[in-house]
């Protein structure tokens, strides 16, 4: 693993002069403006004219979209066995290389995405079970708590997890919830099933790659792969280090794009099946509930309906009602133009491959918009699983820049004009109305936009007596409400706005430093602040 530098490159050392009017998130210095959005215009147009692998073009002759794309993956090919599987998205996990000649079955141990179609994991699995001639079959280790998520973020991926049950069904691959750590109930498993082989998927943060790691320090006797299916290009193979910011990472993702960038095969019904005796049987989700360690006073939301199904329709809604407007009006919080994805992308119940493929087709109809959306679902999105990877203080401030560390110590004891304890913020009790509104719709609604995210980080900044406190804060706020919480993307989110991570020093000012600043004024001039404190006027 590469060491992060001590200091910033030096294309990164001016300091920006601006004034109170320039705290909005866009970059001002025009060499670099100019720079990133020549790199944003070619990995987009880069990404529009990649072959990908079919004829069939257009993903919107066929109603509805989910059956377009069923259409497209079954004209790539009959199984992945006649699909060049890129191998450079696999990597061993522990020393061994050889399948016993006894195995009966091949794991696919599914963890971080949730999903059976557009899943390089599930379909490097089927491939090794369609050349071994063994049966397939999936696990998800369900722990009774994971990072304070509570009830609202386990029902929508215990959801999500029935619609994958369903499908595995149909394609004759047994489906398995096992309830524990997988360090514990996969020995069992590998033992009772005549695992040959565990595949894998991967996720940057720690406690994920720690269960990894443990399994494959019980697990010796068989291989243990892990296969990228979140990342368009594999994080280890984008870059060996740590990027510092998107305009150093987009180039490596130019680069690499070509052969990664690709349509999917199809998943297909398999024809290997296990003797009854170990076939899966059908998961008891009301016990799975019930088994669960959570905060249950965070219930569900209404708007979001999770799973692949749900994932896809909402995809196509945005394609087909917000899309025109999401180059102008992604940043009005009023607008309602945002693709909403985030739940379905941070449980892997939606591939964001695939909607990059599907988007890079309107690029001619509406190329700002598909532009905005390759920089947010492509670069932004790797770039923070780059971070994490990389950088093990991805939480707290040690993972800040030698830069943002010093400028915020030196502001450390600054004045502050408020204080707030964790539950005056928690249950919006500040004297900032837009502030407010924000954090009671992260309550509601399990979701806050994408603009308001970083304002809301930075008054926790501003509100609270150290940096270190103001992380906890603001990521045990993240983490408890929004359904995309304990995410990389959010992880990174919340650094970039307190502690500077992928920017460079700002005008310097209290408390802040020379941490970018955002300011109420700022956002007024931004959109109509006061018809969303109305809207979200009181919990």
């Amino acid at each position: 693993m590469s060491k992060r530098k001590g200091t910033m490159p030096t294309i990164n050392k001016r300091e920006k002069k601006t004034s109170e009017s320039d705290n909005n998130t866009s970059e001002k210095e025009d060499h670099f403006e100019n720079e990133e959005e020549e790199q944003k215009n070619e990995l987009a147009e880069k990404v529009t004219n990649t072959k990908t692998n079919t004829t069939i073009i257009d993903y919107f002759t066929i109603k509805p979209l989910q059956s377009a794309i069923d259409n497209i993956r079954k004209n790539i090919c009959s199984s992945v066995n006649d699909f060049h599987f890129n191998k450079t998205r696999v990597r061993p996990m522990n020393n061994m290389n050889i399948i016993p000649q006894d195995s009966q079955t091949i794991l696919y141990w599914m963890s971080r995405d949730q999903r059976v179609q557009d899943n390089w994991a599930m379909l490097y699995a089927q491939r090794l079970a369609l050349k071994q001639q063994l049966p397939l079959h999936v696990a998800f280790c369900l722990v009774p708590t994971f990072l304070a998520a509570p009830l609202r973020a386990y029902r929508f991926m215990l959801k999500g997890l029935r619609e994958v049950e369903r499908e595995c069904q149909q394609l004759n691959i047994a489906f398995h919830l096992l309830t524990g750590q997988a360090e514990n109930v996969l020995p069992k498993f590998i033992d009772k099933y005549k695992v040959g082989t565990i595949i894998t998927d991967f996720s940057p943060l720690r406690v994920p790659r720690q269960w990894v790691d443990n399994v494959a320090k019980k697990i010796t006797t068989i291989p243990i792969i892990q296969v990228d299916a979140h990342n368009v290009v594999p994080c280890w193979h984008a870059s060996p280090k740590l990027e510092y910011a998107a305009r150093t990472i987009r180039n490596k993702l130019h680069v690499n794009m070509t052969e990664f960038f690709t349509e999917y095969p199809p998943v297909i019904k398999h024809p290997h099946v296990s003797p009854t005796h170990l076939q899966a049987k059908p998961t008891d989700w009301q016990a799975a509930d019930d088994s669960l360690q959570v905060d249950r006073t965070i219930d569900e939301v209404s708007w979001a309906t999770p799973g692949y199904t749900g994932g896809i329709e909402q995809l196509e809604t945005f394609i087909d009602q917000r899309v025109a407007n999401f180059a102008i009006g992604r940043n009005d919080p009023n607008k309602c133009v945002i693709s909403n994805l985030s739940p379905w992308l941070h449980y892997g119940q939606i591939s964001p491959q695939r909607a990059l493929l599907i988007m890079a087709k309107l690029r001619s109809k509406c190329k700002e918009a598909c532009d905005s959306f390759i920089e947010e679902a492509f670069v932004r999105r790797e770039l923070s699983d780059n971070f994490c990877y990389y950088q093990p203080n991805y939480d707290n401030i040690n993972g800040a820049w030698e830069w943002a560390q010093k400028t915020l110590n030196d502001h450390r004891n600054d004045k502050r004009t408020h204080i707030y304890s964790r539950d005056d913020l928690e249950y919006a009790r500040t004297y900032d109305k837009l502030w407010n509104a924000s954090e009671i719709q992260m309550i509601k609604e399990g979701k806050m936009h994408g603009f308001l995210r970083m304002y809301w980080a930075k008054k926790i900044l501003e509100w609270t007596n150290t940096p270190e406190e103001a992380i906890e804060i603001a990521i045990y706020l993240n983490d408890k409400y929004n359904l995309d919480g304990r995410d990389p993307n959010g992880y990174v989110g919340i650094m970039w706005s307190m502690c500077g991570v992928h920017d460079q020093g700002w005008k310097e000012r209290p408390v802040f430093g020379k941490i970018r600043y955002m300011n109420y004024d700022g956002c007024k001039r931004k959109f109509d602040v006061a018809q969303y404190e109305k809207r979200y006027s009181s919990l």
